[in-house]
């Protein structure tokens, strides 16, 4: 499925450095956005953690089967993510789903499968989610206990790299109070929608 001009797009992008809040902005969308919102469910290699289940937190593949989606042209984007070893990426069928239903696609992805997704819908609302510094990153990060120094080390290095890109967000939300950051992107998205109905 391509960008085609003649139909309305609803595809939302966001993105930001691990720790800036994109998954728990998400969730809060998800409940109280004006606009009918549907979460694309991303694939991925990496093991579920507890409470992870299966469809509903992520589809989780075996690598080959990773593989062979991929190159079946099943995936919209995909990549390896901060060289771990694991893939993500979003199947076709997610948001293909959410377009019939008339619903937004909401892709919670990363900035190399973003610059994927702006170039097949370049009309996408795409939003670049961030903290006030570097410091409020590594702090957030090291609050979840979840990644050893190494593994933090590279998400911050990859922060740092990822957020030489938030420029080429339609969008640039600073998240440093969550209510506001979720109101802010809620009247983006209600803007867009109006937009949308008055065609």
């Amino acid at each position: 499925m391509t960008d085609d001009s003649s139909q309305p797009v609803r595809v939302v992008v966001l993105s930001g450095p691990s720790g800036s809040g994109k998954s728990t902005i998400v969730q809060r969308l998800i409940r109280e956005c004006p606009v009918p919102i549907r979460q694309s469910i991303s694939a991925t290699t990496r093991a579920p953690r507890p409470g992870e289940v299966d469809g509903e937190h992520y589809h989780f593949l075996t690598l080959a089967e990773f593989e062979t989606q991929r190159k079946n042209g099943e995936f919209l984007e995909c990549a390896e993510v901060h060289r771990t070893g694991n893939w993500y990426g979003t199947l076709w069928s997610e948001v293909d789903v959410a377009q019939k239903l008339k619903m937004w696609s909401l892709l919670e992805i990363d900035v190399e499968g973003a610059q994927s997704v702006m170039r097949m819908y370049p009309h996408a609302i795409t939003i670049f989610v961030t903290l006030p510094s570097l410091d409020e990153y590594e702090r957030r990060l090291r609050a979840r206990g979840t990644e050893s120094e190494e593994v933090l080390q590279r998400r911050l290095q990859t922060a740092r790299e990822e957020l030489k890109m938030a420029g080429c967000y339609r969008h640039q939300i600073v998240n440093d109070d969550l209510d506001t950051a979720v109101q802010a992107i809620c009247r983006i998205l209600a803007t867009h929608q109006a937009e949308i109905n008055a065609r």
